[in-house]
This record gives C-alpha cells, structure tokens and sequence, in this order.
C-alpha cells in the first residue's frame, strides 16, 4: 500500500491547507494513507508526524496558515541530506513525500529525489517566481492584500498631498509588485528585473504634483537595490538566511529631499503572507493537491505539478528550479508607463 508523507516548508503563505486538503481527499479515496509531517523538513528530521485522513481536513479550506506547521530548517543545510531523514522515513514507512513549498524548499526535493528519495512537488509562493508553472498559489491573494493596502493608501496620501512609498515581497522577481500596482493605479512600480534612476523618478513626481495631482503612490519590490548596487537587508535570521527589506525607506528619504513633498513609507511584510486565500487560490491548491497525490499514486516521481492554462501538469523538478521565473518582458513592457 502506498503510503504518502504531505510537508509544508518554507515561509506560509494563503491556500497551503487547500494543497493538504487536496492531497488527502484525492490519495485516501485511492486507499493510500497519509502522513502529515509537522514543521517542514524540521520534523521529518525529528520523526514528528501524524495520520491524515478525511476528517482531519475538514474545515480547513478557508483557513490561512498551515495545518501542519513549517520552517525553514532544511536537510542539507542543517542536517546531512537523506541520511537526516532516513529513520523517520523507515519508522513510518512512507514511501512518497509530497513536498509542499517555494524555490527552496523544491530545490531540497529536488536534491532529495536525486539520492532516491520518491518526491512530488507542489509550487506554493506569494513571490509567484518558480519556473515552469503559468502561476503558484498564493500569489493571487498576496496580490488582494497589497491592492487593498494601496487603495487604503491612496485616499490618505491624496488628503495629505503626500508622495506614499509601498514595500512588498519580492526577493527576485517583481510579479507582486508589478500586478499590485497596475492594480492600485502607481505612479511608479520598482522591480529587481530593471534598473530605476532616481533623478528621473523624482522629476517624473514633481511633474505630476505640478500639474495638480495631490498625491503619487510609489510601489517598490522588497529585492531592489539602491542605487549604489548593493541590496538592503535586515541581516540574518535565527537559521542564518539573509532577510531583505528596508530598502524603501531609503528611497523614500531620498524622494522626499529630491522633490520636496513629504513622503510615508509603509513597509507591508508578512501581512501580505496571512489571512484567508482568495478563491482562485483555493481552487488552484486544491487542483494542485490532487494532482499531487496521482502523481504519487503512479510513481511520478521528481515531478513538480505546474498549472499551464487550464491544465494540471506535471514537468521535472530539477528544471523547475534551475532558475527563478523573472516577470517575462512583454508583461514588463505593458506596465512600462509605470516602471522605472
């Protein structure tokens, strides 16, 4: 009998207990059980694991979060690869680990199916940057939330004749950036993908508050550099990954001595991971979930599930993270009035 372990790794992000759901409902119709792994590759590593079965994941739909918990403790980095998780995989007997995560966690699953590990993928990122799929869950309500935040935005700084500089999520690539703000009607959008000069930027915003707009919303990715080159982080986390962000803040002292206008900088972070999906997200997680578990059903292994069109597929993981999915030029050009 085939016996399915379901992990969540890496940051959360909405529509991640919609994937478990999916999971469990379509390899427990199939007679295979099903084991949650609690914390991502931490609990692998420490033997924490639980039964899943359908009444387990009642109710869990609408939920933000994960179910089964994560971090971002990872195998290789802070264990010694398969070898860190051989006695919890032998003790349980699972068999297929569905691997639930962003870049880095299917890079590790990755790894892992290479030293014969069975592993099935599952994109999840706010970030929307993994190759191979037209779309991960998450990024649509991520999207929502900072929509929201820029419209919320956009009424204060208009009654304050204020220039508003929003952070949000985007190590690499700007795809939150970019949808957001031809979504909240930016000024200006600032993206890892290109280079911005602050002089132009700056003439471009006293322009427009010139010919009497009383306000400029400016959204930056979390990923871009100042001007200098170099990228703004907060240092290191407890696992010693680097920390972006903070970068606006810079930008938006340097807007608001270039042109005058009095700038707020708001900086949105994890909020923009939290709260319930939309339901798109729940439906793409859900649809990929299922898949997840056929996949491993068949013995589809080293596969990642890639949502293309309307379709579910499957495409190899290896090439799924080779390199991170940049927003494409032709989405680019057409928020080109707006990029910097």
């Amino acid at each position: 009998m085939t016996h399915i372990g379901v992990l969540t790794a890496g940051g959360d992000c909405p529509g991640l207990n919609a994937a478990i759901r999916g999971v469990v409902a379509r390899a427990t119709c199939a007679g295979a059980l099903v084991s949650g792994v609690e914390d991502g590759w931490d609990g692998l590593m420490r033997g924490r694991t639980r039964p899943l079965g359908r009444d387990d994941v009642r109710g869990i739909l609408t939920r933000g979060g994960t179910i089964l918990g994560t971090s971002r403790t990872d195998p290789y980095y802070h264990g010694e690869g398969l070898a860190s998780l051989a006695p919890t995989l032998a003790e349980t007997g699972i068999d297929t680990l569905v691997v639930i995560g962003g870049d880095g966690s299917l890079r590790t699953a990755a790894r892992l199916g290479e030293e014969g590990l069975g592993v099935v993928g599952v994109p999840k990122t706010i970030d929307n940057d993994i190759e191979g799929t037209d779309v991960s869950f998450g990024f649509n309500t991520a999207v929502q939330i900072v929509t929201d935040a820029i419209d919320r935005l956009t009424t204060t700084a208009e009654a304050h004749n204020r220039i508003m500089v929003v952070e949000v999520m985007g190590r690499q690539s700007g795809w939150i950036a970019v949808y957001a703000g031809l979504a909240g009607a930016a000024e200006a959008i600032l993206v890892p993908e290109r280079p911005y000069d602050l002089d132009d930027l700056s003439r471009r915003l006293t322009a427009r508050h010139d010919a009497g707009s009383d306000y400029s919303v400016v959204v930056v990715a979390e990923g871009v550099p100042a001007p200098t080159g170099e990228r703004i982080t907060a240092g290191a986390d407890h696992m010693g990954f680097e920390r972006l962000g903070g970068v606006s803040t810079w930008i938006g002292a340097e807007l608001e001595r270039r042109t005058g206008f009095e700038t707020r900088v708001t900086i949105l972070g994890h909020l923009q991971r939290g709260g319930t999906p939309t339901a798109f997200d729940r439906v793409l997680a859900t649809r990929m979930g299922i898949r997840a578990a056929e996949a491993a059903l068949a013995g589809d292994h080293g596969m990642m599930v890639a949502s293309i069109g309307e379709e579910m597929v499957l495409v190899p993981l290896s090439s799924a993270v080779a390199e991170p999915r940049s927003v494409p030029q032709d989405r680019l050009d057409e928020a080109d009035w707006f990029l910097v």
